[in-house]
């Protein structure tokens, strides 16, 4: 399956805190959520029930069933245990950070490239991957979202190698409440990561650019 049009469902790999956080936000967007965490179903659902009303709990195996974007929220250590062959065709959009305080050391993500390069060599080839969410707390997902045209709705950056997956990217993100900027591909996603520039900076858009291109960091 292959999205073109726009998207009305989402599915969630992970139930901790940034997960939960986009899920409501999409729920409150209007968006059908799909939901799933490492165990059966049935434990997903207890936890859906209380912080996901709404959601639809489901095991990984079908999460990708029917949605037109995949949103990939565990550690990064265990994105490898994920079905990610069943993300073929798939916008996936990647909100993890490598953080070895927490993840451990994993040698394959400290050659200097940017993570989501990483992982998106891991995805079916025609998985349209997408860097996105990561460079605000988990909190804030919902603490910062603001209607449009709002003078202090935050900006979040949109990084993909592949434009129409990134537009429609942006939309999802304009939707949860926040103003999406487009950094370029993959390449330039480090801008993203932990230690950038604007990396839990909290920028609207035009301050954000600014850092960006002050740090030299746009591609």
């Amino acid at each position: 399956m292959t999205t073109t049009g726009p998207i009305r469902t989402i599915g969630i790999f992970g139930a901790g805190k940034s997960g939960i956080a986009i899920a409501r936000q999409a729920l409150a967007a209007g968006y059908n959520v799909r939901i799933t965490t490492s165990g059966p179903a049935e434990r997903t659902a207890l936890v859906a029930a209380i912080l996901t009303p709404g959601a639809i709990a489901v095991d990984g195996q079908h999460l990708a069933d029917g949605t037109d974007l995949v949103v990939l929220a565990v550690p990064l250590r265990a994105w490898r245990e994920l079905p990610l062959a069943l993300l073929a065709g798939r916008i996936v959009v990647d909100v993890m950070n490598y953080w070895p305080p927490a993840d451990g050391i994993l040698p394959e993500f400290e050659t200097g490239r940017p993570s989501s390069e990483i992982v998106r060599d891991g995805l079916p080839p025609d998985a349209r991957l997408v860097k996105t969410v990561n460079h605000i707390g988990y909190h804030e997902i919902e603490e910062l979202a603001r209607p449009a045209g709002s003078p202090d709705r935050v900006a979040l950056a949109v990084a993909g190698d592949d434009t129409g997956a990134v537009a429609l990217v942006s939309q999802f993100i304009d939707d949860l409440g926040f103003d999406a900027v487009a950094v370029g591909g993959l390449a330039a996603s480090a801008v993203l990561q932990p230690g950038s520039a604007i990396f839990g900076a909290n920028l609207g858009r035009d301050d954000m650019l600014a850092a960006i291109e002050t740090a030299g960091q746009r591609s």
